[in-house]
């Protein structure tokens, strides 16, 4: 099943770094942007990541909610958020549930090689919790501007 903006963003419960359940659920009211990466630490996801740590005042400013989805666990996670000094969470979807639910985890191919992981792929989730926005195959690294520039002409 793919989704498509207008639909009822898939409800889920991860854990952050501190092991404090993370439920979309509970965020109704308030405008999410839900970001799916591959890896913690690695150059693209980094500059992604950085993207949206430098913008995340602008975020703030519009009240939209920012986080972040990996498979990778808490651990890394942490070293992530602290390494480059990210704001928002970083959730834990080790086992690709979440990413699977949001058409972001399945088969890839890299330099002719074939596997199995999470696609850069993020969704802007309303207060509602429909979906108004995704972008798929997203650039790291002016995407969070990109998102901004699309929540003001949205708002507009």
């Amino acid at each position: 099943m793919t989704l498509n903006p207008g639909d009822l963003a898939p409800d889920f419960s991860l854990p952050d770094t501190a092991g404090n359940l993370i439920r979309l659920g509970d965020l109704r009211g308030q405008r999410v942007v839900l970001y799916f990466y591959p890896r913690d630490l690695t150059p693209g996801c980094t500059k992604e990541a950085c993207s949206f740590r430098d913008a995340y005042a602008d975020f703030q400013g519009r009240e939209v909610v920012v986080l972040g989805i990996s498979t990778d666990d808490a651990k890394s996670h942490e070293k992530f958020i602290t390494k480059y000094q990210l704001p928002f969470p970083l959730l834990c979807d080790q086992d690709g549930t979440v990413a699977t639910a949001y058409d972001s985890y399945g088969l890839k191919k890299f330099m002719g090689k074939e596997y199995i992981g999470v696609s850069r792929n993020t969704f802007v989730i309303g207060a509602e919790g429909r979906i108004e926005r995704i972008y798929r195959k997203v650039k790291p690294g002016d995407h969070a501007a990109e998102i901004l520039a699309d929540l003001d002409a949205h708002t507009a």
